[in-house]
């Protein structure tokens, strides 16, 4: 079974007073890179959230956010007393050393000096955070549950195009057969143009057909890619993760590819290799989106 790296889970709970939305998306990525928005009430449990990710995720660029909203009567800031004491009597003390009257604006202006009023954060409640590392779980899950549905799709697609290079590889076969009597009507000619002028060198003859086999004989390259793609589609049915095995299997599929290609001397079959080749780069564009 295959995974998709796309996915988005959403979770809502409502603790008192508040209703905490926890929003989960996923994108591809090599690597776990992990972004995470919370409430500062929430910032102490913030590695607790990113261990939670790495069990559910394992790979992909992901992003969870937490929104806070209040619903009760609340305040998130309280007056610093000591500290607008202090500001009072520093500018009363002035005011006297200057002989200087004491606004009945004073108290008003003073309210609205740096660090007056300090924001409170209070601390967080065990059953309130209990509900919402349950939402987060359920938001991570179903994130989870999205990746299964795209991989199903994505494992179709890659299937379909797993059964195109392997019909194609077959449509070789009868090309090939002609391709060898073409060359070897070519030797003969060559054979009969030499016995003719008297030139013929049977070590010279050897090592020609000697070339001409190594050359351009691609009948293990077929043998090659045949067990490439046999395994390609062992791996696509496993259990587990296999993104990046796929890849490393799709890189040898390609590279027998391109040795037929090379070997083959023969336009029709090199027309078949094109058509393989556009099926495997159809394969690995898919592949990314793999986890």
């Amino acid at each position: 079974m295959i995974k998709s790296m796309t996915g988005y889970g959403k979770s809502v709970c409502q603790p008192k007073e508040k209703i905490i939305t926890i929003e989960a998306r996923c994108l591809n990525s090599k690597t776990l890179d992990i972004n995470i928005k919370l409430p500062a009430i929430y910032k102490e449990k913030e590695n607790l959230i990113r261990s939670l990710i790495g069990k559910h995720l394992e790979r992909g660029k992901v992003e969870l956010v937490i929104y806070l909203e209040n619903t009760g009567i609340q305040t998130g800031y309280a007056l610093n007393k000591p500290l607008l004491e202090k500001y009072y009597l520093e500018i009363t003390s002035f005011a006297r050393y200057i002989d200087a009257p004491v606004s009945d604006n004073l108290l008003p202006a003073l309210l609205k000096l740096p660090e007056v009023f300090r924001q409170q954060t209070p601390d967080l409640d065990p059953q309130e955070w209990q509900m919402v590392e349950n939402a987060v779980i359920d938001s991570l899950q179903q994130t989870d549950n999205y990746r299964i549905s795209e991989g199903a799709h994505l494992y179709k697609d890659l299937l379909a195009h797993h059964q195109a290079i392997s019909q194609l590889l077959q449509e070789i076969t009868p090309l090939e057969e002609k391709r060898k009597e073409n060359l070897r009507n070519k030797l003969l000619k060559g054979l009969k143009e030499l016995e003719e002028n008297n030139q013929f060198d049977p070590n010279r003859f050897e090592q020609e057909l000697i070339y001409y086999i190594e050359k351009l004989d691609i009948t293990e390259e077929k043998v090659r890619l045949e067990k490439h793609l046999e395994y390609f589609l062992e791996t696509l049915d496993e259990s587990k993760p296999s993104g990046k095995k796929l890849g490393f299997i799709t890189q040898e599929i390609g590279r027998e590819i391109n040795t037929v290609g090379s070997k083959a001397n023969d336009a029709g079959i090199q027309k078949i290799v094109v058509q393989m080749k556009d099926e495997l780069e159809k394969i690995k564009e898919q592949l990314m989106n793999i986890l």
